[in-house]
């Protein structure tokens, strides 16, 4: 699929709640779609009460179902018919996700719906492997640590990709027997509905997978300090998950994972193989999603010989780039997710020039196809000519700019590569293994790609960030444990 039209595309302004789509009275969001700019939904702002009516139908539905303590296998057998519903229905949730997203309809129903599908299965996969443990005492005792789900997870997914990262939120929980609270971004509410509605269709009893709609102030906030959320995780901005972390401690201390900002660098030796590619792998990890992506490898720091190839390789693939609506089959730069957005990224640009920067191209809001009139574009930037303490090089920007840094030496390398708040991921491009391995060491990150850039499909490497980048770890047999907490149990068997 590589274009619809976006005024066939129904959706649901409601929440989703015991298995049933929940309409409501009150306070609403306009909705707008990013590609045009057109208002085409108005979204129901969950208040305190609302909030608290599905976490605790949540909760209920958690201890009466028997959702925790089935059978592990069957409970398996379930999550893997959810993936295969959830991949059978591509050609709703595609159109669906792209329609108010920035991720272009080709892109969702070739790998979002695909990945979120296997994700799912990938997490079913845990549901009967890990269980706990038995403890070594002596002979005189039965020690066991016992693996149990905490009861309700308080999910808040970001809007970059809202239905790979509801996913990544809710299988892992699912699996390890929770029930699921999930709010989505009320910048791209609805495929969450639609995963919801394919979960209690596959057999996740009613209540224990729920959506619940609103902005963060209201509803966000009610949902992590529900006295019932056991646990709460949540992909967004450092700012954001600072004032999560805080709420969780005033209402309970509970447990936290928090996937958040990132400024991460790419750092290219003399000796990188194949110029080329390199100079591909580093356009597209800052553009990819138009740059709207937590890992984006935004800071090139490049060894000082092979600076101006590299630059010019790299400047080529950007100004080939043509941006255009989600729904629309030539373009192959989404648009930014709103325009105060593409506002924020020009002042940070605009800053760094002003403070005597250069710009190679870009620079500037992009021009867009028929479709995208009215939406929100920015060309792809290289900034020249910048230190660390320029703006475009020490804040998260979350669009399609890339700033560029020359090095002489190892050392001077590792300087210009470490960010004082942040440390989310790192690649390292070079044909040195021993050096490779130097960096690996040395980087403050909580991932390292080496002559790569971005994750493969496997799921089992977790990903999280040092620093302000986060706490804990999404993905990985990590994600799965992070949803469970360990009773330890001691036994006198003599007793």
């Amino acid at each position: 699929m590589n274009s619809f039209d976006p005024s066939a595309i129904a959706v649901r302004s409601a929440h989703f709640i015991g298995g049933e789509y929940v309409e409501t009275q009150g306070p609403t969001l306009e909705v707008a779609r990013p590609s045009d700019g057109e208002v085409y939904a108005s979204l129901p702002i969950g208040d305190e009460r609302l909030v608290a009516h599905a976490v605790e139908n949540a909760w209920y539905a958690w201890r009466k179902s028997g959702w925790a303590t089935m059978a592990p296998r069957e409970r398996a057998r379930i999550l893997r018919r959810f993936a295969d519903l959830v991949a059978a229905d591509a050609a709703t949730l595609a159109p669906l996700e792209a329609l108010g997203s920035t991720r272009p309809v080709r892109d969702v129903f070739a790998w979002d719906v695909p990945y979120t599908a296997e994700g799912i299965r990938f997490y079913a996969e845990f549901a009967d492997k890990i269980g706990g443990q038995v403890a070594a005492t002596d002979h005189a005792h039965l020690g066991m640590m016992i693996a149990e789900p905490y009861g309700v997870i308080g999910a808040i997914a970001p809007w970059n990709f809202p239905l790979v990262m509801a996913s990544w939120k809710a299988a892992p929980a699912l699996a390890a027997g929770n029930a699921v609270v999930l709010k989505p971004s009320e910048m791209t509410p609805f495929s969450a509905l639609r995963l919801a509605e394919l979960a209690i269709e596959a057999g996740v009893p009613a209540g224990v997978f729920n959506v619940i709609q609103g902005d963060g102030r209201t509803t966000g906030d009610a949902l992590v300090r529900h006295p019932l959320v056991g646990k709460v995780t949540f992909t967004g901005s450092t700012r954001t998950g600072a004032a999560i972390m805080a709420a969780c401690a005033h209402s309970g201390t509970k447990p936290v994972t928090l996937e958040l900002g990132g400024k991460s660098p790419q750092i290219v030796f003399a000796d990188a193989p194949r110029i080329d590619d390199v100079a591909q792998r580093i356009a597209t990890a800052v553009t990819i999603n138009a740059g709207q992506v937590c890992v984006a490898g935004t800071r090139l720091i490049v060894e000082r010989a092979i600076a101006e190839p590299l630059a010019e390789r790299i400047e080529k693939i950007l100004r080939g780039l043509s941006a255009g609506a989600t729904w629309s089959p030539r373009a192959t730069l989404p648009p930014i997710i709103s325009n105060p957005q593409a506002q924020r990224i020009d002042a940070i640009v605009r800053s760094t020039l002003e403070a005597g920067a250069q710009a190679r191209c870009g620079a500037a809001r992009a021009e867009t196809d028929a479709a995208g009139a009215g939406g929100a574009y920015y060309a792809p930037t290289i900034l020249e000519n910048v230190t660390s303490e320029s703006a475009a090089v020490s804040e998260e920007i979350f669009g399609p700019v890339l700033t560029l840094q020359a090095f002489d030496s190892e050392e001077e390398a590792l300087a210009l590569a470490g960010h004082a708040d942040y440390g989310l991921a790192a690649g390292v491009h070079t044909a040195d293994l021993g050096r490779a391995l130097r960096f690996v060491r040395t980087l403050e990150t909580g991932t390292v790609w080496v002559n790569r850039y971005g994750r493969t499909s496997d799921f089992i490497i977790p990903t999280g960030g040092y620093k302000r980048s986060g706490i804990g770890k999404d993905l990985g047999k990590e994600a799965y444990e992070a949803n469970l907490r360990f009773k330890s149990v001691l036994i006198d068997v003599n007793g």
